[in-house]
């Protein structure tokens, strides 16, 4: 069936979907494109198995494959043993379309593993455009000749697409992915590329895709990439409902965007499924160890980093896992030391920079840390983690200008992440910007405050600022907040706030509620002899005749239940929060 979700896809044939991957999968493992066959692999393991009758033909020969098949059958066996420029050797001068690909794409790979090879040997601070991939410049001369004439198939077009992006002309390698996709609509490498140069949902809209149930999968995961999980999540589902509930990669990608919501329990769960139906899987592993590395889940972390070390210890993911198995044991030069290992193995991969830049931080070493963000900002602008880890570094710096610019890129990347939100309010608050501060205090506390410290925050910015009802209003809700949610949090807020609180009705000649608050004061040992004190004061105010005043307006106040064995709980009567808003 079609789920409706998909608009304008036919998911109607899944035989004839079937049919495509396989056919596509098999015509990118013959040019060496083994991610894209993989990709295409998987999903077409997720649907019913053909009967022999249906299996699609092998791709008919033409006269110059013919011609070539020699030189081809010989490239490709270098090829594959990664002897890229002895495979080029032996594919010059071919015509047809495959070998001539495999030719190109062997020049390309043989100049990428040169400039690896020379990046590896120096991992210190480099500077961006320092190694560069040499054969760049001639394979762009060459594609653009065969471009012109029209002489490029899809695999070719994705090729031209990747030396562009190499060379940072975005603006034409978005053009030739396009058409790559148009060419070629099952070839998921050229989606791939093009989900990795869109940084934002306007540039999406003005992009000419095809109308293919290829896109459905680019448009899932370019909203993961972009930040839109609710859409993503969407889209997965109607995939799923179409016939791809099998499917590894959904499933994978589904907990990544749980994990990019910080839904954590979720993600984690989805991912323990994913592991028992793949229990061999490294690929997004790196990506499960951060989650239980924020659950500090250390039993786990160490049998995940064990069973990825016993499946193939050489991989960056595995390398990533053990280096957040160190940290968490906060043995920090250890996990560094992993997340560089990860690195030589592939100098592109954005979670061993961010990770790494994190290492350094709580190294104390700040230049490592601001070079290891920098390099992740490089390889992906979208990495808000890199942005908000520069942010961290320059305001470890006092570098509040820095701060404000770092922080503001990872907030327009995550609007509704109230960490981002907060660093922000706390960077105005030190360029003396009040009014800006509290605005972010105010968004963070209204997109859902992870920390809860929020209205502390904004409390202490309006008792800064002489705003004593306000103040009181937000010290109330932050109590609310803390008791609803029934979490064990840090004793210092929560009485800094019953302290004030009971200073507040004491000079507003609340007695009752200036009591119950200074007997909370009592529970905390910061506060106990100024609760005691305030106590003392309460009493002896009564027992000269000072009777509770009417006169002052409180619209607010601690519900009597309020006693010193009592919590606040959401039975408050609701707060008009509206005079808070900047």
């Amino acid at each position: 069936m079609a789920a409706a979700g998909l608009c304008g896809a036919d998911f109607s044939d899944l035989r004839e979907i079937k049919k495509q991957l396989l056919s596509v999968a098999a015509r990118s493992r013959e040019r060496g494109l083994q991610h894209s066959g993989k990709w295409a692999s998987e999903l077409a393991f997720a649907l019913e198995p053909l009967p022999l009758s249906e299996l699609p033909p092998p791709p008919a020969l033409t006269e110059e494959d013919a011609r070539d098949l020699d030189a081809y059958t010989l490239a490709k066996s270098y090829f594959d043993l990664k002897e890229y420029d002895r495979a080029a050797y032996f594919l010059r001068g071919c015509k047809s379309q495959k070998a001539y690909f495999l030719y190109m794409y062997s020049r390309y790979l043989s100049g990428e593993k040169k400039k690896d090879d020379e990046t590896v040997d120096s991992l210190g601070p480099l500077e961006k455009g320092q190694v560069k991939n040499e054969a760049l410049r001639e394979l762009r001369v060459e594609l653009s000749k065969k471009h012109k004439a029209r002489e490029l198939d899809g695999f070719g077009l994705y090729l031209y697409g990747v030396v562009l992006r190499k060379l940072d002309l975005v603006k034409e390698a978005i053009d030739v992915f396009v058409e790559a996709a148009h060419v070629l609509p099952l070839h998921w490498g050229a989606w791939l590329e093009l989900c990795n140069l869109i940084t934002d949902k306007e540039m999406l809209k003005f992009l000419s895709l095809p109308d293919t149930w290829m896109k459905e999968f680019f448009l899932a995961h370019i909203y993961t990439e972009l930040q839109l999980i609710e859409e993503a999540l969407q889209k997965y589902q109607s995939l799923i409902d179409a016939g791809f509930s099998k499917s590894t990669y959904i499933i994978s990608q589904i907990a990544v965007a749980y994990h990019n919501i910080r839904d954590i329990d979720k993600a984690l769960s989805i991912f323990n499924e994913l592991r028992k139906q793949d229990p061999y899987r490294i690929e997004n592993m790196d990506t499960f160890s951060n989650l239980l590395y924020v659950r500090s889940m250390k039993p786990e972390l160490s049998y995940l980093a064990h069973n990825l070390c016993e499946i193939d210890k050489y991989r960056v993911e595995t390398c990533c896992v053990i280096g957040n198995y160190y940290s968490l044991r906060s043995q920090h030069e250890k996990a560094a030391l992993y997340f560089q290992r990860a690195l030589k193995l592939n100098p592109r991969y954005l979670g061993a920079w961010t990770l790494m830049g994190h290492e350094y931080m709580e190294m104390k070493n700040t230049s490592a840390a601001i070079q290891a963000y920098r390099h992740a900002i490089e390889v992906n602008k979208r990495d808000y983690r890199a942005w908000y880890g520069l942010g961290q570094t320059y305001e470890i710096l006092k570098m509040p200008f820095y701060c404000l610019y770092y922080y503001r890129r990872a907030h327009q990347l995550r609007p509704n992440d109230s960490r981002m939100l907060v660093a922000l309010g706390e960077c105005y608050e030190k360029l003396n910007q009040l009014v800006e501060a509290k605005k972010c205090y105010w968004r963070a506390y209204a997109v859902g405050d992870v920390e809860k410290m929020a209205l502390v925050k904004l409390a202490k910015l309006h008792e800064q600022l002489n705003e004593s009802e306000q103040a009181a209003q937000c010290y109330i809700k932050y109590i609310q907040d803390i008791y609803s949610c029934g979490e064990i949090v840090e004793h210092l807020e929560v009485s800094t706030a019953f302290r004030y609180l009971a200073q507040y009705y004491f000079k507003c000649k609340l007695w009752d509620e200036a009591s119950a608050c200074a007997q909370k004061c009592c529970a905390f040992n910061d506060t106990r002899e100024e609760g005691k004190a305030l106590l003392r004061q309460i009493l002896q105010l009564r027992n000269q005749g000072e009777t509770s005043s009417t006169e002052i307006a409180a619209p607010f106040f601690l519900p009597a239940s309020l006693s010193a064995n009592s919590t606040p709980t959401r039975r408050v009567s609701p707060l008009n929060l509206s005079s808070v808003t900047p």
